[in-house]
C-alpha cells in the first residue's frame, strides 16, 4: 500500500507525527541468509527503521559490469525488512565512509590519473551517472509512495568533513531526482558548523553524526536548521571500530550509551550506528590515516547491541529499555534457527610456496616500469612485482617511491625486508653478503584504502613509481596481480614445491555432518587471509586484537570443506582449530 513521509517541523507518515527509531545493519557484512534474523532482531529492540548504506564497488567492481544479486541483493534485503515491519533509510551517495575500502568508491576510478573524487570532475560524475542510472532502477520502486519501505535517502556522507563544492552536490541531488528519487532527501555531517555549512544543499535536510555529549551536539545541529524542522541524529556511534595493532577491542561506557540516547529520543529521532556491524569479508575493510596507517580489522563488531555472529547483548537489553519510554517494544519472534559450532582441530593437508605457484594462478604484465595496482586492473589483494637483476653487479642500495601499503621484498626468493607504511619512504642498505642477487622479487599487499579524511586521494596501491637500485630506476618488471578470485584458487597445485620462511598457500580438508556458526582460530599463524570453499573470509593478523575469524554457517557445506590459508610471513601451524566462540582482545 503506498503512503506519504514528510519532513516539516517534524517528521510525518501519512499525515501524522513519526519518530524515527532506527538501526544500522549493512546487508554486504551479512550473508544474506541472517538478513532476516538480523532485522527481526532490530525490529525486537523496539525500532521500526532500519537503515543502510550501499557500497559503489560491491556493485560496480569492474567499470560498467552491475552486480545486484545474491549477496548484492539489496532489492532482496529491503523487502525482507518491510516484511519484519521496518521501514528503511537508504544512503546510496557515491561515498559512503562506513570503514568500507575506499569509503565505497570503486578502485578503477583510480586507473584515470587525472581522476577528482567528489567533485565535479566530468569524469567522476559521468561514472556516478552511470552507476546511478543502473542503481536507481532498483531503489525507486521501493519508496514509500510506491508501496516499499524507503522513508529517504541521502545525497552526500560527510561532505563537510572534506569539502565545500556546492555544485558537485547539487550535482547529486539533481541526479537522483532525474533518476525517480521521489522521497525526502538528507545529509549528514558532524555538528559542527562549519562541516554542517559545507555539506548541506538546498532540498535536503541536515542530520548529524556523533558518539557523545548529545545535549551539545543537539544544540549544534538545531542552530543550524534556520528554517526549523525535526532533530535528526543519523549516526549515533554506541561503540567503536578496532584497527590491526590497537591493543584491545573497543568497547563503549553503557551508562553514557544510554543516557544519550535517552537524550536523542527526547528531542528527536536516531539511528543507531551500528545496531549490528557483521564482518568486513574478503578485502573489504577500510583504514584511516592521520599520521600513520591504521587498517580496520576483518570483524566490524563495533561493540554494537547485536555482535558480530548475532547475539543479543547487554547493550541490547539497555537500549531497549530507553527505546520503550518512547515507542512499544513487539513481541520478538526470531524465525532464524543459528547454533555455534566447535569442529576441532584440522590439519594441513597440502602446501605450496607461491613462487612455485605463480605461473599457474597469474598471467604476467610486462613494463619497463612498475605499475599501480589500478593501472592493472587490479582492485584488491596482492600484486607480485618481478625483475631480473644482472649478477655481476653488485646492489648496495634499494628504495620504492610511490607504493602502499606493505612490501616483502625478496632477493632470489629469499627474505630480505618487510616494510610498511613511513617505512616504505626511506632508502635500505643491502647486507655485503647478499649484494649479488640476479632475481628481485617483491610482494606488494592492499591493506585496505583509506575511507576518511584528505588522504582519500592518495590511494594508488602497489609500487606506481619506482624502484630504486643503487639510486637509479631499475626497469624491467613482470608484475603478478593476486586477487584471491575462485578462478585463481583453482589453478593451484600443492604437489608444486613448498619452501620454508616465504609466502605460501596450506590447504587444509575437512569433514562436518551439520553446519554451525563457528570460528576460525589461527593461532601459531603470522598474516595473510583464509579462504572457506572459494569464499574469502577475510585478512587475519597475529598482532590482533581480533584473534578469531567469524564462520557463518552457510558458508559451510555437508560433508567435505576446503579451506585455503594464505599466509605470507612464513609462519605457518601446522593445523587450524573452528571454535564456538568468538575472540577479540
Amino acid at each position: 500500500m503506498k503512503s506519504r513521509f514528510e519532513i516539516r517541523d517534524r517528521f510525518y507518515l501519512d499525515g501524522k507525527p513519526f519518530k524515527i527509531i532506527s538501526g544500522s545493519i549493512h546487508y554486504f557484512r551479512v550473508v544474506p541468509e541472517y538478513w532476516r534474523d538480523r532485522l527481526e532482531k532490530l525490529r525486537a529492540m523496539g525500532c521500526n527503521t532500519v537503515e543502510t548504506y550501499i557500497p559503489w564497488n560491491f556493485h560496480e567492481p569492474k567499470r560498467g559490469k552491475f552486480l545486484f544479486d545474491g549477496r548484492r541483493d539489496v532489492a532482496g534485503f529491503l523487502k525482507t525488512a518491510q516484511e519484519v515491519g521496518l521501514w528503511a533509510i537508504v544512503r546510496p551517495s557515491p561515498y559512503i565512509c562506513a570503514e568500507w575500502e575506499f569509503g565505497g568508491l570503486p578502485a578503477w576510478l583510480l586507473a584515470d590519473d587525472g581522476m577528482r573524487l567528489r567533485s565535479t570532475y566530468p569524469p567522476f560524475l559521468r561514472a556516478v551517472r552511470e552507476y546511478y542510472s543502473r542503481l536507481f532502477e532498483i531503489l525507486a520502486p521501493l519508496q514509500i509512495d510506491n508501496g516499499g519501505p524507503i522513508l529517504m535517502m541521502q545525497v552526500e556522507n560527510e561532505y563537510g568533513a572534506f569539502g565545500d563544492e556546492k555544485a558537485y552536490l547539487e550535482a547529486l541531488r539533481d541526479e537522483m531526482r532525474a533518476d525517480g528519487v521521489t522521497v525526502p532527501l538528507v545529509t549528514s555531517d558532524g555538528p559542527w558548523m562549519d562541516y554542517l555549512e559545507a555539506g548541506s544543499v538546498e532540498g535536503a535536510h541536515p542530520t548529524a553524526n556523533f558518539g557523545s555529549k548529545a545535549s551539545t551536539r543537539l544544540a549544534m545541529l538545531k542552530k543550524r536548521l534556520k528554517a526549523g524542522g525535526p532533530l535528526m541524529v543519523m549516526e549515533f556511534w554506541p561503540g567503536w571500530f578496532d584497527a590491526w595493532g590497537d591493543d584491545r577491542h573497543h568497547k563503549s561506557i553503557l551508562e553514557e550509551n544510554c543516557n544519550d540516547l535517552d537524550t536523542i529520543l527526547s528531542q528527536g529521532s536516531v539511528n543507531l550506528y551500528m545496531f549490528h556491524g557483521g564482518t568486513n569479508f574478503e578485502f573489504m575493510n577500510g583504514s584511516n590515516y592521520y599520521d600513520r596507517l591504521t587498517p580496520d580489522v576483518t570483524s566490524y563488531d563495533y561493540d554494537a547491541p547485536l555482535s558480530e555472529d548475532g547475539e543479543i547483548t547487554p547493550k541490547y537489553r539497555a537500549f531497549q529499555k530507553v527505546i520503550a519510554k518512547y515507542a512499544e517494544i513487539p513481541a520478538a519472534t526470531f524465525s532464524t534457527k543459528i547454533e555455534k559450532r566447535f569442529y576441532g582441530e584440522q590439519k594441513v593437508s597440502g602446501r605450496v610456496s607461491l613462487f612455485s605457484a605463480l605461473k599457474d594462478i597469474s598471467s604476467p604484465v610486462e613494463s619497463p616500469w612498475p605499475v599501480s595496482m589500478e593501472k592493472l586492473g587490479q582492485n584488491y589483494g596482492y600484486t607480485l612485482y618481478r625483475s631480473a637483476v644482472r649478477k655481476e653487479i653488485q646492489i648496495e642500495k634499494l628504495q620504492l617511491l610511490g607504493a602502499g601499503d606493505r612490501a616483502q621484498i625478496f632477493l632470489d626468493q629469499q627474505p630480505f625486508l618487510t616494510l610498511y607504511d613511513h617505512e616504505l619512504e626511506r632508502e635500505y642498505d643491502i647486507p655485503e653478503s647478499g649484494r649479488n642477487f640476479a632475481q628481485l622479487d617483491i610482494l606488494m599487499e592492499n591493506m585496505g584504502r583509506v575511507n576518511y579524511g584528505p588522504k582519500l586521494k592518495d590511494q594508488r596501491k602497489g609500487i606506481q613509481s619506482s624502484v630504486l637500485l643503487n639510486g637509479h630506476g631499475h626497469c624491467g618488471w613482470k608484475m603478478y596481480s593476486l586477487e584471491f578470485d575462485t578462478t585463481m584458487l583453482k589453478k593451484l597445485d600443492f604437489a608444486k614445491g613448498y619452501q620454508k620462511g616465504v609466502p605460501a598457500f596450506y590447504r587444509i580438508l575437512f569433514s562436518i555432518e551439520r553446519a554451525g556458526d563457528t570460528f576460525l582460530d589461527l593461532s601459531g599463524w603470522g598474516k595473510g587471509c583464509a579462504l572457506l570453499n572459494g569464499f574469502n573470509l577475510g585478512r587475519f593478523w597475529e598482532k590482533g586484537p581480533q584473534k578469531r575469524l567469524y564462520v557463518p554457517a552457510p558458508l559451510l557445506r555437508r560433508g567435505q570443506n576446503e579451506l585455503i590459508v594464505f599466509e605470507t610471513e612464513g609462519k605457518a601451524a601446522g593445523c587450524v582449530t573452528f571454535e564456538a566462540e568468538p575472540k577479540l582482545d
